[in-house]
């Protein structure tokens, strides 16, 4: 699903948090909650509810809603009530009629809008979201792009769950906010300082369709490696793995046998470590992406992983590229 709401986000109280299965997180607005305003989870498709609940407020129930209401949709469209907000709750038994959206409809506030839990018994079960996050848009540098951007924040937050599976490791929460930036001096195409994303307005006002490459700048923004002893061509190579052999696989064509380096283009080194991952260890680029983040990584790794060399393992994946 997708979550959409006329409110800003306050800081890190991200919309995603209304829906993650944790009652002490929640999304708060900037402002105060206006007639007009709406928060609304709009799903892929068309699910058959039986019941909806939402709390409201923060976790010690202060700032709750006391009057508006909670509102389905079968379109994602035409909303019609279900139930009204007391006491900061409200339920409503849909009757497993077909819903594609829920909606609150918070009304005129004297503070925030706080949704604290949304619940939905459906068949099928709705998903939680794993790791909550929100790209926040700023394009005030391109303004004309600003549509442009929305489209692929919701497109990074929907990939976002891919890329932290593809880069997990104990005790690591990527973070819920990344800032996506479109700027007229961007430093380089697209790229990741922190937790911000910066992408050039120059170049993707030539290539909108380029996503792929949002990706990989969202990749450097999960791996959050500290250190500088982490090699570039592998950080690089993590990268144009979780692009080409997971967000978009089949757009990288093979490598030529004649030139490929495990340590040269990141494009090379994507395929290369996406051979180990099926010749070796499925959660080898997991186990590599660990080492790198917590800075144990060493060449003496891969032998520890695989039983080979590096340069033993670039012998083995060239010579696969020419069967």
């Amino acid at each position: 699903m997708t979550v959409e709401t006329t409110l800003r986000t306050n800081g890190e109280w991200v919309r995603q948090f209304a829906f993650d299965g944790n009652p002490n997180t929640f999304f708060a607005s900037t402002e105060n909650a206006g007639a007009g305003d709406h928060f609304t989870l709009v799903f892929d498709r068309a699910v058959a509810v039986t019941a909806v609940e939402v709390r409201t407020g923060t976790p010690n129930e202060s700032q709750g809603l006391t009057s508006g209401h909670l509102e389905v949709s079968a379109d994602g469209t035409a909303f019609e009530p279900l139930a009204a907000f007391a006491a900061g709750a409200a339920r409503g038994d849909a009757g497993g009629r077909s819903v594609r959206a829920v909606r609150v409809r918070p009304g005129a506030q004297p503070h925030p809008l706080l949704v604290r839990e949304v619940a939905i018994r459906s068949d099928p079960p709705l998903a939680a979201f794993r790791y909550p996050v929100e790209f926040a848009v700023d394009a005030a540098d391109a303004p004309h792009l600003a549509p442009w951007a929305e489209r692929v924040a919701r497109t990074c937050e929907r990939a976002y769950p891919m890329i932290c599976d593809e880069l997990a490791a104990d005790g690591f929460r990527p973070p819920s906010r990344v800032p996506f930036v479109v700027r007229r001096d961007a430093p380089a195409l697209v790229g990741a300082s922190g937790n911000r994303v910066i992408a050039s307005a120059g170049y993707f006002e030539a290539n909108p369709h380029d996503v792929g490459a949002v990706i990989h700048a969202v990749s450097f923004v999960v791996q959050a490696y500290k250190g500088h002893g982490s090699p570039a061509w592998l950080v690089h190579g993590i990268a144009d793995y979780v692009r080409f052999f997971k967000f978009e696989p089949g757009a990288l064509g093979p490598p030529d046998p004649d030139t490929a380096r495990y340590d040269g283009d990141p494009h090379e080194t994507a395929a290369f470590l996406a051979h180990l991952v099926a010749a070796h260890d499925p959660a080898l680029v997991r186990r590599l992406n660990a080492a790198l983040r917590e800075g144990r990584y060493t060449d003496d790794i891969w032998p520890a992983l695989t039983g080979r060399s590096l340069p033993e393992l670039g012998d083995e994946w060239r010579r696969t590229l020419r069967r």
